[in-house]
Formats: structure tokens, C-alpha cells, sequence
């Protein structure tokens, strides 16, 4: 019996190793020039991001998924991704409000 399911060219999946180890390479080299403060944070997560995208789109054949699966699957992290923003916005409002309040 032969599977009916898709098949990917292994070209693909060559690519996508080889960004993968170059996004890698570029944040080792975020933490080895010592980039200060934010810039260095943001880099990071952004090239996290970016190497989770991806192996969530080929590995994990997302890509290739009905939207509305891939709206199922992706949507409640990122509502999760936006509220924890907000409190992380919110926090020093906070810690102000707790040194005023509670002496």
C-alpha cells in the first residue's frame, strides 16, 4: 500500500536547516559583540521568532495547513503573546504605585 500523503522535495527541508543554523549563528554572535541593553534583547527574541516560525511552518508542515487550522493552533499563544505585553507595560505603573502606597 503506498501512502496518498504529500511529499517535500529534501531540498527544502536542506534550506530551511541551513537558515535555521544561520539564524543560530547570528544570535550566538548577538551575545558574543555584546550588544547593550534592548537592542540586544530584542535581536534575540526577534531571531528566536523567527527560527520558531519556521520550524512550525516546514517541520511541523503548518504551511501547508487549512487556515483555519493554522488559526486554531496559532491564535490563543499570540493572544497570550499580546497580554502578557500589556502587563509588561503595566509593570512599572505598578511598582511605582507599590513603593507610594506601601511604606
Amino acid at each position: 500500500m503506498s501512502s496518498s500523503g504529500q511529499q517535500h522535495p529534501i531540498s527544502l527541508y536542506l534550506k530551511v536547516w541551513g537558515l535555521l543554523f544561520v539564524l543560530s549563528t547570528l544570535s550566538y554572535l548577538v551575545d558574543y559583540f555584546r550588544f547593550a541593553g534592548y537592542l540586544r534583547w530584542s535581536l534575540i527574541l526577534m531571531l528566536m521568532l523567527m527560527k520558531a516560525g519556521l520550524i512550525v511552518a516546514v517541520f511541523m508542515h503548518m504551511a501547508w495547513e487549512r487556515l483555519a487550522l493554522v488559526c486554531a493552533i496559532l491564535l490563543p499563544p499570540g493572544c497570550l503573546l499580546v497580554l502578557v505585553a500589556l502587563m509588561a507595560l503595566e509593570a512599572d505603573h505598578t511598582f511605582v504605585t507599590r513603593l507610594l502606597f506601601f511604606r
